[in-house]
C-alpha cells in the first residue's frame, strides 16, 4: 500500500511541482481518497476504540462482545456505545443470540467497514510518507 501512496503523491499529481520532483504533495493527500465522499480522515474510524474494533474485526471473521472488550481493555458501556455507532454506519454487523441462557453478541466487519478501514489506512500511509519524506 505504501508504494501506491508514493506514486499518487508525486509531481505527477500536482502541476505546481516541478516535473522532476518526487516530493509528496501534502495538499494532494486529500485527493488520494478520491474514492470517498470526504477528503478528510473518516472521523467515525479515527476514534481509538472504534479503530480498535474495526481493526480487530478485519483480522478475525467475528468476535464476541466479551472478546472485543478483553482485546480493547474497555468497559461494557464504552464498547457498547462505540459498537453501536459503527453498526449504525453499517461498518459492522451485530448478531445477538443465546448460548444456553446466556446472551451472546457477535460482531463482523461489513464490506463497507472494510472499505472504510482501507481508505483510512491509505490516508494515514500517505500522511506518514509525506511527513517522513517531505
Amino acid at each position: 500500500m505504501a508504494r501506491s501512496a508514493r506514486n499518487k503523491h508525486t509531481a505527477d499529481s500536482d502541476p505546481s511541482v516541478p516535473e522532476n520532483s518526487t516530493k509528496p504533495v501534502l495538499r494532494g493527500i486529500g485527493g488520494y481518497l478520491a474514492r470517498s465522499d470526504s477528503k478528510d480522515l473518516d472521523r467515525l474510524i479515527y476514534e481509538r476504540v472504534r479503530l480498535g474494533i474495526v481493526s480487530a474485526l478485519s483480522v478475525h471473521e467475528s468476535l464476541s462482545f466479551s472478546e472485543l472488550k478483553a482485546l480493547l481493555k474497555t468497559s461494557d458501556g464504552n464498547l457498547s456505545t462505540h459498537a453501536r455507532r459503527l453498526e449504525n454506519a453499517a461498518y459492522i454487523s451485530c448478531k445477538k443470540s443465546f448460548s444456553g441462557r446466556t446472551p451472546r453478541t457477535d460482531y463482523r466487519l461489513t464490506q463497507k467497514g472494510r472499505n472504510a478501514l482501507t481508505r483510512y489506512l491509505d490516508h494515514m500511509e500517505a500522511l506518514i510518507f509525506a511527513t517522513r519524506n517531505g
